[in-house]
C-alpha cells in the first residue's frame, strides 16, 4: 500500500503527469508488498537467518527413505524428488549444496512439539490443521493422492468403488495420512494394521497379512513397478475430509525462518522449478484409477 501522503486527487495526479511528460508507472512491476509480515528477501540470506548451525542449513528425513523422493536412502545426493527439492530450496536462500547437512529424524518425531534438531524436514508431511498446532509448514510444493495397492492376487485387487475395501484388511505408516485415509476416507469394517515405517508395511502385505497398503501414488507407482512386481495400484482415495492433500516443509513451531522458507517455495512454483523436478521425478505417478 502507498503512503498516505502520495495519495494525490485523480486530477491533480494526472496535471503532474502531463507536467512531467510522462506515463503512469506500471503497477505490475513494483515489487508486492509483503502480506502477514512476510520477511523482504533481504533478511532471507545465510548471513542473516538464524539457523541450527551458523552459515550452514540443517535439513531433517526419515531412515530409510525411499524412491521416488530419494534414492539409495542417500539423501544428500540431490537425486529424489524431496531431496531436489530440499537443495532447490536450499539454493534459493543462498546456500550452496555443500552448505546443506543432512539429520535423520522420524516422521512422527519430526511433527511432534518441542525444539528441533532441523530447520526443515522434508518427508512427505501432508499439511493438515491437526499438525499446524505443534509445527509450523512451508507453503505447500507438492498436490499428492493416497492410493491403494494389492498383490495381483488379493481379493480387493478388482476393486472399484470404496465399498468394495469395506471388508478389507489395510495397513500404512503410523501417523502418516496414509493411515487417516483410511479411517476417514475408506472405514473398514476390520481394524487397520500400523507400521513403524513402510519397509515393515510392504513386507506385511508380501505376507499376506494385509489386504492392501495405502501410500501416496508416487510410492505406489515405485512400490509396484521395482519392488514388489506381484502387486498393482488398486486405485486413488478421495481426499480427507473433501480437501485437497499438499505436501509441505516441516518446521519448528513458530520459527523465525517459517516466511523464508515458504517464501523460497513459492519462487520455485513460480519460476518453474517445482513442475520441472516433478516431471522429472514423478512423471510416472499419473493414470491411476479413482475409487469413489
Amino acid at each position: 500500500m502507498r503512503p498516505a501522503t502520495l495519495l494525490l486527487t485523480a486530477g491533480l495526479a494526472s496535471l503532474l503527469m502531463a507536467a512531467a511528460g510522462c506515463a503512469p508507472a506500471d503497477e505490475d512491476t513494483a515489487a508486492p508488498a509483503a502480506s502477514g509480515g512476510s520477511p523482504s528477501a533481504a533478511t532471507c540470506t545465510p548471513a542473516q537467518l538464524k539457523t541450527v548451525a551458523a552459515g550452514r542449513l540443517t535439513v531433517g528425513t526419515d531412515e530409510p527413505v525411499y524412491p521416488p523422493w530419494f534414492n539409495d536412502n542417500k539423501p544428500d545426493s540431490g537425486q529424489g524428488f524431496e531431496s531436489a527439492v530440499a537443495y532447490a530450496v536450499a539454493a534459493k536462500l543462498g546456500y550452496a549444496k555443500d552448505q546443506v547437512v543432512w539429520t535423520r529424524v522420524t516422521f512422527n518425531n519430526a511433527i511432534a512439539p518441542g525444539p528441533k534438531t532441523f530447520d526443515f524436514d522434508i518427508n512427505e508431511f501432508s499439511i493438515t490443521d491437526e499438525r499446524k498446532k505443534a509445527v509450523d509448514f512451508s507453503s505447500p510444493y507438492y498436490d499428492v493422492t493416497q492410493t491403494v495397492i494389492a498383490l495381483k492376487s488379493s481379493k480387493i485387487a478388482g476393486a472399484k468403488t470404496l465399498a468394495d475395501l469395506k471388508g478389507a484388511k489395510l495397513g500404512a505408516q503410523v501417523g502418516t495420512t496414509s493411515y487417516r485415509s483410511i479411517t476417514e476416507v475408506v472405514k473398514p469394517t476390520a481394524q487397520p494394521s500400523v507400521y513403524n515405517n513402510n519397509d515393515d508395511a510392504k513386507k506385511a502385505l508380501q505376507n499376506g497379512q494385509i489386504d492392501g497398503l495405502v501410500v501416496d501414488l508416487p510410492t505406489a507407482f515405485y512400490i509396484t513397478g521395482a519392488e514388489i512386481t506381484d502387486a498393482a495400484i488398486v486405485g486413488q482415495l478421495p481426499g480427507v475430509s473433501g480437501t485437497p492433500e499438499q505436501f509441505g516443509l516441516v518446521l519448528d513451531k513458530g520459527s523465525a525462518l517459517t516466511g523464508c522458507v515458504s517464501g523460497a517455495v513459492d519462487a520455485l512454483r513460480s519460476d518453474g522449478t517445482l513442475k520441472k523436478l516433478e516431471q522429472q521425478w514423478l512423471s510416472a505417478a499419473q493414470g491411476a484409477p479413482t475409487l469413489s
